[in-house]
């Protein structure tokens, strides 16, 4: 049966599904921080997600209560248009696994981490909820895209036929510890730190930034996301998704320009045009989540000086 009402996280058995990832390591230190002990997780070598049946024989043996699935295969913009067959099939794949092995347990309540990438690429902005599948998906990540509707849908309907509190969020673009520095297939945020890192190191002073730089984007440091997550799981009980993000957007320009200071890079922009800026904007209306009484904590210069520290301190070349 749905659950109805706020959910006490302490004290329950929890399966972060990919808690070795960036936003599932956050989750698993908010949930550290909120005095959950009873913490499970396995890693790709343990446990492979696409495996329906592997999945659910897992799910049955360990019976947790609470779900949280960020788990899925990610990354920027020249990875999505390059993969975009891989990002649909994995992430469906570990959607209809997780989910369904939930049911089988008899998993008390499933969070779903979707993406704001499931946004029609025409949606008026900020983005709100009520715009989901209003129009035709940014091209460029249109694979990426479905299987997170895929996930959404998927929740709706266990809602509707099997009586399951299972329920989604929307995340913004995120960074923070824990990320991917590969300069191909990493976001933005991960990308400019090691670019403009690097150009430091070597003795220059300018930042090449792929694309106009005129595109804007919200940006959410991972913690802050990992807190919204439990927020939400503990006071949310509905079948609508809902959006997580700072509120505010700025532009790639403006972004890199942050780095840029963070890092001690005290050159100019450079715009390499040839490659694609994506969705024009993509802010979302966070005015749902503010609602149940959440809001972001860390600054954005904030948030990006506790990355580019991580990142100095995990540099693949060191």
């Amino acid at each position: 049966m749905i659950t109805q009402g706020p959910v006490e996280l302490a004290g329950k058995r929890i399966w972060v599904a990919g808690h070795k990832g960036m936003l599932g390591s956050a989750l698993v230190r908010e949930l550290q921080r909120r005095g959950c002990t009873d913490l499970i997780g396995a890693d790709r070598a343990v446990l492979d997600l696409r495996n329906p049946d592997a999945t659910a024989l897992w799910a049955r043996k360990m019976q947790p209560e609470i779900v949280f699935l960020p788990a899925g295969t990610i990354g920027g913009i020249l990875a999505n248009k390059t993969r975009p067959a891989e990002f649909l099939r994995d992430n469906v794949m570990i959607a209809v696994n997780v989910i369904e092995a939930a049911r089988q347990a008899g998993v008390r309540k499933l969070l779903y981490v979707a993406s704001s990438a499931v946004y029609p690429v025409s949606a008026s902005q900020p983005l709100r909820e009520a715009s989901l599948m209003t129009g035709p998906l940014e091209l460029t990540h249109e694979g990426y895209s479905m299987a997170k509707l895929t996930g959404i849908k998927l929740c709706e309907n266990y809602r509707r036929q099997h009586k399951s509190d299972f329920m989604a969020a929307l995340p913004t673009n995120l960074y923070g510890p824990g990320d991917r520095y590969d300069l191909e297939n990493s976001h933005v945020v991960p990308a400019l730190i090691r670019k403009a890192d690097e150009a430091l190191r070597r003795g220059e002073r300018d930042l090449v930034v792929w694309g106009s730089g005129e595109a804007r984007r919200d940006f959410l440091h991972v913690d802050d996301c990992a807190h919204a997550l439990c927020h939400l799981m503990e006071t949310y009980s509905g079948s609508e998704p809902v959006n997580v993000g700072s509120g505010l957007d700025l532009s790639i320009a403006d972004l890199a320009r942050t780095i840029m200071e963070v890092v001690g890079l005290p050159g100019e922009l450079k715009f390499d045009t040839q490659y694609p800026d994506g969705a024009p904007r993509r802010q979302l209306d966070i005015s749902v989540l503010a609602e149940l009484g959440w809001s972001p904590r860390i600054s954005l210069k904030e948030g990006l000086a506790q990355a580019y520290a991580d990142y100095c301190a995990h540099r693949p070349d060191d």
